[in-house]
């Protein structure tokens, strides 16, 4: 999280607005029953008021109208200036965060004069544009609320405010009061997080005050500050008293203990490893074992129980070996402590590094996905030494791979019967030795192999060439060194991404 959002981390804001109902007296009580209410709670508290001046907001002509909803409203809770100042103090006394939302530019002066923390933009505000013009003036941490407003609004907004530096976050609202359950579109909360990764996203509320569910769903979509209006006494249909406040808070509070922790993988529980692990298929002896037997696919089984200590299936990575050191019989299960274990990943993760240096030296391109092994005919820790790496392009009636030969690298003495292959050379050059006569092939220059042919390739300096064949079988290629087609693990087998061409390996 940026230091530019941080601030706004599990953020609740308790909204007056006009519930001090223009009795100051009755203003601080709400802030004094909602620190109450506040304080045990892991968050952050702000105590928002609003500021109108209602000299200028309403028209002379409409100022003692009874009849127009708002007008009467707010004339029949006005308060002067030092009013309001007198309530701001006790939000300071209280020790709540300060934040108050201007209708005006008066306003905006007093606020900024009032010395409050934050300033709260609303939604029917949100393009007041030379309203905004004076805001954008103020060093003032902004929220902004987004009811009925269009995404090209919202970004104009945002953009708007970036582009002068502000601290800013966006809350989800709806402008219904109160807002039905099926009209809180509380997925419009991931959608704004996705589109202003830069800004804190939160989620300003005017559901039933007794709903405590949506303010879940608000943290599980990442939701970072949250919005009520509340009060005391007799109140409308979306304000919270003191209570349903409490409700809210404690379902939060729930919410981000079923979340857990983010940011990072949660550590596995000793509770949770042992029923997973008593659920995994384990490792047995097929057959009797010797000492120093390194351990193969036709050497053991898998079923469970399992023992407390014994490899298990999870364990058998193909970037893994393993080696017996004590003798075990058959049946019995291969317990880690009995084992002497090499992880291959990273001599698999610094080959791959190397061939695809030279794949992207000679600007040849390949396709995601094919399948690519590291032949190792004597293990992964000689490969450099001997092997080679074989990419598959095609293998149908016809069959096409490219070879990769790293510096120094061989590739041992073999025959095909029932494949026919030519060798192209793509770069650098290879020495290959094709039944007694041994030869240099350079970029460029081709070399048929034919069937039963035995022959062995080499390069000092790197070599990429091309194999062009009839179909490959699996089964087809026969070692003068028997021990090489014994061995079960000598090749380890990976999906080409053609993105490894441009990383930065480690």
């Amino acid at each position: 999280m940026t230091d530019k959002t941080s601030m706004y981390q599990k953020l609740f804001v308790l909204e007056m607005a006009n519930n001090h109902q223009g009795d100051i007296a009755h203003g601080k009580q709400v802030i004094q029953q909602m620190k109450q209410v506040c304080d045990g709670f892991p968050f952050q508290f702000a105590f928002k008021l609003q500021y109108r001046n209602l000299k200028t907001f309403i028209h002379p002509d409409y100022r003692d109208r009874q009849d127009i909803k708002y007008v009467k409203r707010f004339r029949d809770t006005e308060l002067d200036e030092t009013q309001l100042l007198e309530l701001k103090q006790a939000i300071d006394d209280a020790g709540f965060i300060s934040m108050c939302t201007p209708f005006d530019e008066d306003s905006v002066n007093w606020i900024e004069q009032h010395g409050f923390d934050i300033l709260k933009i609303a939604s029917c505000s949100l393009t007041d544009w030379p309203l905004l013009e004076r805001i954008a003036q103020s060093s003032l941490p902004l929220v902004m609320s987004t009811a009925g407003a269009t995404m090209e609004e919202i970004e104009n907004v945002v953009q708007f405010f970036l582009h002068r530096h502000k601290q800013l976050a966006v809350m989800h609202c709806v402008g219904e009061y109160p807002t039905p359950r099926q009209n809180l579109q509380l997925g419009q909360i991931a959608l704004l997080k996705q589109r202003f990764p830069e800004v804190a996203v939160g989620y300003s509320t005017h559901e039933d005050p007794n709903e405590t569910e949506a303010v879940k769903m608000a943290v599980a979509m990442g939701a970072q500050l949250f919005e009520k209006h509340v009060g005391v006494g007799e109140l409308n249909a979306y304000s919270a008293n003191p209570e349903q406040v409490r409700q809210w808070l404690l379902s939060a509070q729930e919410a981000y203990a079923m979340l857990g922790l983010e940011g990072e993988r949660v550590a596995v529980t000793e509770t949770e490893l042992n029923t997973l692990n008593s659920l995994r298929r384990a490792v047995f002896a097929k057959k009797d074992l010797a000492a120093g037997k390194a351990l193969q696919t036709e050497d053991f089984y898998l079923a469970i129980p399992s023992q407390p200590g014994q490899l298990l299936a999870n364990d058998l990575s193909k970037y893994k070996q393993f080696e017996l050191k004590t003798a075990v019989k058959a049946n019995e299960p291969l317990l880690l402590e009995k084992l002497e274990i090499t992880d291959t990943r990273d001599m698999v993760s610094a080959s791959l590094s190397k061939v695809c240096a030279l794949l992207r030296g000679a600007g040849i391109a390949i396709a995601d996905g094919v399948n690519c092994q590291l032949s190792h005919h004597y293990g992964i820790e000689k490969f450099e030494e001997t092997g080679a790496t074989i990419i598959d392009v095609v293998n149908r009636e016809y069959c096409k791979k490219i070879l990769v030969l790293l510096p120094g690298q061989n590739h041992p003495v073999h025959a095909h019967h029932k494949k026919e292959e030519t060798f192209n050379v793509l770069a650098g050059e290879m020495q290959l030795q094709l039944g007694d006569e041994l030869k240099t092939i350079k970029a460029g220059e081709m070399v048929t192999v034919e069937r039963g042919v035995k022959h062995a390739f080499s390069s000092e300096t790197g070599a990429i060439f091309e194999e062009l064949s009839t179909t490959h079988f699996t089964d087809d290629s026969y070692y003068d060194d028997k021990t090489i087609n014994q061995n079960s693990r000598r090749k380890t087998n990976l999906i080409f991404r053609a993105d490894w061409l441009t990383t930065e390996w480690a």
